[in-house]
C-alpha cells in the first residue's frame, strides 16, 4: 500500500507516532530565537523591544500575549492597508522556528466563500482513510484553539501555552528587522510548529486573507484548492473581482496542481493566466474534471444533494453531500478533486472509506440548528454571495412559516447589498452587533440603511445578542425560525449565549 510521500511523515497511516522525529522537531523549533526580546504589537521595525518570556505562567497569560498583537480580523477598516501584510516577516519567523511548514505535507485552500467547509470536508475525507490530519482554519467561534486541530481535536491548553512561548521568542528575534508579527502570523506559526512536532501525515491549511501576502502562503503545498471568488475585503484585496482573484492566485506555486470550481469569466481568466505564467497545472470542476450534482429528496434523509465525480484515479457516484446547500455540492466536489490529486501523489484514499467518513459531517456555525424550541439556526454568512446561498439553502432544506433574522455585520462589507439580500429572505429583521468586534457596524446605522433599500419590512434594533434573541423569541410561533447570521463573531456570541442557557442555575452554596 503506497505511503503518503516518502520520508515526509513520521506517522504510519494508522496514526502511529514517530517519537524520535517528534522530539527532534520540538528541539529544532525550541532553539529558534531563545533568549530574545519582544515588543508591543504593531510597532515598526527597528524600535525597542521588551523581553520575551521563556514560558508563560498560564494559558491565560499566553492568550493575553497573543491578543496584544494586531488582529486584522477585528481591527477597524480605516486602520488597515496592504502595507500591513508582509510575507517577509512570516518567512523570517518560520525560519527562526526551524521552517516547520516544510516538515509536513500540506494542502492549501484559498478563495472568498466556502474555504472552511472545503477544509473540513477534505480533512474528514483524509481522516476516514486512516491518516492523521492537521486542520488550520479561521476565524474561531468561541475558543481560539478551535483553529488548530489534529484529527478533530483542538490543540490542548498545555501545548498552546508551551508553543506560544516558543513562537513569542522567535517573534521577538525578527521584530527589529521586520516589525512585530501579527495575531494571525503568530497563530499560523504556532499551528505549523504544532503540526511539525506531531509529525502528521498531512495538514489542511485554510488561507486567511487573500493569498499572495497571506501568512499561510509560506507553505509548500501538495495541491491548492480555490473556492468561490467574489467581492470582499476590498480595501486590502482590490475593488474588482479580477483584482481579488489576482490576490488569491498569488498563492499558486510553480509545479503545484491547482483545482477550482467554475468561476465567473473574469475570475477564471485571471486564474488561468497565473497558472500558465508560473507553471501550475489548473483543473476546473465540470470542465477538466467530470462532475455533476443533483438535488434530491428521500423519506430517509429528506432533501439533500448528491454529486458524482470521475477522474482517471477516482470514481465517486451519487455521494450524498453531508452539508446542506447547493453551494456545498461544489465545495464537496472541490475537496474530492483535491483528494484525487493527493491520490496521484501516493495517498491511499478508497472511495467507500471516503463516502462513509463524510456521512454525518457537520460544521459549527454553518447551517447549525443550535436550539430546538424555538428553532435557532446559526450561519456565519458574512458577504452578499454567502448570504444569498444561505437564504437559498434555508428555503430548500428547512420548512418554516416565517423567519426572523438576527443580523449584524462588519463595517468593511458591502452593506447595502447585504441588506437587500436580508430584505428578500426574512419576514422580520433584528439588527444587533457582536460586542467584542470593533469592526462591527452600529445596529442603528444598519436599520437606517435598511429602511432605504427595503420594501417596508419590519425591523428592530437590539444593543446585544441577548436582547435580540429575547425580541425574536417573543415574535415567533411554533412553526417559525430564528436565523442568526452576518458575522462569525456574532455567531460565536450566539453559541456562548445559548450554551449559558443550558447551564444549571447556581445554588445558594455556590
Amino acid at each position: 500500500m503506497p505511503k503518503p510521500r516518502a520520508g515526509a511523515s513520521g506517522r504510519s497511516r494508522a496514526g502511529g507516532r514517530s517519537v524520535s522525529k517528534k522530539k527532534t522537531a520540538r528541539k529544532t523549533a525550541s532553539k529558534g530565537g531563545s533568549g530574545t526580546k519582544s515588543g508591543s504589537a504593531g510597532a515598526p521595525a527597528g524600535k525597542g523591544r521588551t523581553k520575551a518570556p521563556k514560558r508563560f505562567a498560564s494559558y491565560q497569560s499566553a492568550l493575553r500575549h497573543l491578543y496584544d498583537r494586531v488582529d486584522f480580523e477585528r481591527a477597524r477598516v480605516r486602520r488597515l492597508s496592504r502595507d500591513d501584510l508582509k510575507l517577509e516577516r512570516m518567512r523570517a519567523l518560520l525560519k527562526k522556528l526551524g521552517d516547520p511548514q516544510l516538515k509536513v505535507p500540506t494542502t492549501h485552500v484559498v478563495g472568498t466563500n466556502g474555504k472552511g467547509s472545503t477544509c473540513h470536508l477534505l480533512s474528514t475525507a483524509l481522516r476516514s482513510c486512516g491518516y492523521t490530519v492537521g486542520l488550520y482554519t479561521s476565524p474561531h467561534l468561541q475558543d481560539v484553539r478551535e483553529r488548530i486541530e489534529i484529527n478533530g481535536q483542538p490543540i490542548s491548553t498545555a501545548d498552546f501555552t508551551r508553543l506560544m512561548a516558543t513562537v513569542a521568542r522567535a517573534a521577538a528575534s525578527v521584530e527589529r528587522a521586520h516589525g512585530v508579527p501579527t495575531f494571525f502570523e503568530m497563530m499560523t506559526a504556532l499551528a505549523l510548529t504544532h503540526f511539525a512536532d506531531e509529525a502528521l501525515d498531512v495538514a489542511v491549511i485554510e488561507c486567511g486573507l487573500g493569498g499572495r501576502l497571506d501568512a499561510t502562503s509560506c507553505i509548500q503545498p501538495s495541491v491548492v484548492a480555490v473556492t468561490s471568488i467574489s467581492i470582499d475585503h476590498t480595501q486590502l484585496l482590490g475593488e474588482t473581482a479580477a483584482e481579488i482573484a489576482a490576490e488569491k492566485a498569488g498563492a499558486f506555486k510553480p509545479g503545484v496542481p491547482v483545482v477550482t470550481i467554475p468561476q465567473s469569466e473574469e475570475v477564471m481568466a485571471v486564474l488561468r493566466a497565473e497558472s500558465e505564467r508560473i507553471g501550475s497545472p489548473l483543473s476546473v470542476l465540470g470542465e477538466d474534471i467530470e462532475f455533476s450534482s443533483r438535488f434530491e429528496a428521500s423519506p430517509k434523509i429528506g432533501t439533500h444533494t448528491c454529486i458524482c465525480l470521475s477522474t482517471e484515479r477516482s470514481e465517486f457516484e451519487h455521494l450524498t453531500v453531508p452539508l446542506l446547500g447547493e453551494h456545498q455540492a461544489l465545495n464537496c466536489g472541490l475537496a474530492l478533486a483535491a483528494l484525487d490529486v493527493l491520490r496521484s501523489q501516493g495517498f491511499d484514499t478508497p472511495e467507500m472509506k471516503v463516502i462513509n467518513g463524510l456521512a454525518g459531517l457537520s460544521i459549527p456555525g454553518r447551517m447549525e440548528l443550535a436550539w430546538e424550541r424555538p428553532r435557532v439556526l446559526l450561519d456565519g454568512a458574512h458577504n452578499a454571495e454567502s448570504l444569498k446561498a444561505l437564504i437559498r439553502s434555508i428555503g430548500a432544506h428547512i420548512p418554516y412559516d416565517s423567519m426572523v433574522l438576527i443580523f449584524g455585520c462588519g463595517e468593511d462589507k458591502d452593506v447595502d447589498e447585504l441588506l437587500r439580500t436580508v430584505a428578500l429572505g426574512a419576514d422580520k429583521i433584528i439588527f444587533t452587533r457582536a460586542r467584542k468586534s470593533p469592526r462591527a457596524m452600529d445596529p442603528d446605522d444598519l436599520r437606517r440603511r435598511f429602511v432605504e433599500v427595503s420594501a417596508n419590512k419590519m425591523c428592530q434594533v437590539a444593543g446585544s445578542f441577548d436582547e435580540a434573541l429575547d425580541l425574536a423569541e417573543r415574535a415567533v410561533g411554533p412553526g417559525d425560525l430564528i436565523c442568526v447570521t452576518g458575522s462569525f463573531h456574532l455567531v460565536g456570541e450566539a453559541k456562548r449565549c445559548l450554551a449559558d442557557r443550558t447551564k444549571p442555575a447556581a445554588t445558594a452554596e455556590g
